[in-house]
């Protein structure tokens, strides 16, 4: 009787030994399967935290960001594009130049206008304890990351060899030395362990000049690309061409990818850096002028149409048109034209936005956009008809449309569109007012507003690696969407 007790007793402990024993082999299996399975990354896992977003920074050298920014710096030609080079002067010294570990970005408006590069990776290396408001939380295991950013300043490395010579730039040659950083960046990315598992989908580029990684945009179409809008980007099918025209006037064909490898579904449209100091209500004044534009006069391609407009509206009352960029020289102008003026116009230029946009709104003068094709940082955030103006081009370009329609808004709509205009200003500023970028961002600045709206993209994005991943070998599956 007590032997019958003792193993009554001692089934559960048996029980459970066994169990303990299956149990095991499946654990140290599921174990060893999970740490070196490809796709068992973030991205491709229903696992995100809506609060943040998890960067890992792609293992770069530094000559290709801030040691680049020291090559800029050290630099003692003017850029001969503009009138005034504000970084290169004969006034200051070589030796008292910007250098060191995080120089500051160039203040050549050229350049600046494109300077999200700099706010972007400037957050991301800042001390984990210096960033309480930064909605990108950087980790240090790719494995842990739901997207990977590459840190290039393309655009600095592409200002800085069309400042040396355009026609050049172009070219892929030992000389261009744009041209050779762009394929080693792309080596280095794509030959790495993170590029090969999910095909690049999950990295990030910072593409805000239109001609950044001009020779390689095909390699890296299937990352997520942060641009300031989509000109000059695709072509509707393989077999259109489209030209551009060279500094001596001749045509030249561009380099362009498919329509079906940038889309509002994975890439992100970002603001350019404002150029003019912020204006705040408080401090608006009484606005003498109806609308104001400063810039070229003569564009190509989707700019024709600025020509035009300029032949309709120079000669009207309360019109100011004036020819400039908004450089060292010209910037005083420029704040004095918006801030006097209850419209600014921004029509398309060679490509279908600009950083002028982003001036006015800070200047608080109402934009007027006349941009059939415009894509605008934000939307779905912004609702910019709030404080915006749109007009189709082929209203714009009828004989005194624009300015009666200009005319019709009344002294309160005008006020309603700069109070929310007001609202809206921090959110195109990308500055935190630290030296060299480094240190806490505002929470409601542009670089957090980037990284939401990637945060958005990434369902859709693990849904075409679904997509990709059960595809059978072999087998390819057109892109059949235009997608915007």
């Amino acid at each position: 009787m007590l032997t019958n007790n003792i193993n009554k007793k001692s089934l559960p402990r048996i029980f459970l030994s066994v169990s303990l024993l299956s149990i095991l082999p499946l654990s140290l299996f599921f174990f060893f399967f999970v740490s070196n399975n490809p796709t068992s990354h973030r991205i491709s896992q229903n696992t995100f935290d809506s609060n943040s977003i998890n960067v890992y920074v792609a293992d770069l050298p530094r000559s290709y960001n801030y040691d680049l920014l020291n090559l800029y710096w050290t630099s003692s030609s003017p850029d001969s594009r503009i009138p005034s080079d504000p970084d290169h002067t004969h006034i200051l010294d070589p030796h008292r130049r910007p250098r060191g570990k995080y120089p500051p970005y160039p203040e050549n408006p050229l350049i600046k206008q494109y300077s999200a590069e700099y706010w972007i990776l400037g957050d991301l290396v800042t001390q984990e304890n210096s960033r309480p408001d930064s909605f990108a939380k950087r980790v240090f295991n790719e494995d842990d990351a739901e997207v990977i950013f590459v840190p290039f300043f393309a655009t600095l490395s592409a200002e800085m060899e069309l400042a040396k010579e355009k026609s050049l730039f172009r070219k892929k040659t030992r000389d261009n030395e744009d041209y050779k950083r762009q394929k080693e960046v792309v080596d280095l990315v794509k030959n790495s362990r993170a590029w090969k598992r999910l095909g690049g989908r999950d990295h990030v580029f910072v593409l805000t000049d239109p001609v950044a990684m001009w020779h390689v945009r095909d390699e890296i179409a299937p990352a997520i690309l942060l641009v300031v809008d989509f000109g000059g980007w695709f072509r509707l099918d393989s077999k259109s061409k489209s030209l551009s025209l060279t500094p001596n006037g001749n045509s030249s064909e561009m380099v362009l990818i498919q329509h079906t490898q940038v889309s509002l579904l994975k890439d992100v449209i970002v603001p350019y850096t404002h150029l003019l100091p912020r204006l705040e209500l408080k401090h608006n004044q009484k606005r003498r002028n109806l609308l104001y534009f400063k810039g070229a006069k003569h564009r190509h391609r989707g700019g024709l149409v600025r020509e035009k407009l300029w032949d309709l509206l120079v000669n009207e009352p309360g019109v100011i048109m004036e020819e400039g960029f908004p450089n060292a020289t010209g910037r005083e102008q420029s704040i004095k034209g918006m801030r006097s003026s209850e419209f600014c116009l921004h029509p398309a230029g060679d490509t279908p936005t600009s950083c002028r946009l982003f001036d006015a709104i800070q200047s608080l003068c109402i934009p007027v956009i006349v941009s059939d094709n415009i894509e605008l940082p934000f939307e779905g955030m912004i609702d910019y008809s709030e404080f915006s103006v749109f007009v189709a081009v082929s209203d714009a370009l009828t004989p005194s449309r624009l300015v009666v329609h200009l005319r019709s808004f009344s002294q309160v709509q005008k006020d309603k569109f700069r109070r929310k205009m007001a609202e809206v200003q921090p959110m195109f500023v990308y500055d935190n007012g630290h030296p060299g970028g480094i240190g806490p961002i505002p929470p409601n600045g542009a670089v957090n507003h980037i990284w939401r709206k990637i945060h958005q993209k990434l369902p859709v994005i693990r849904e075409s690696i679904a997509r990709e991943k059960r595809k059978p070998q072999g087998v390819s599956i057109p892109l059949r969407c235009h997608c915007t």
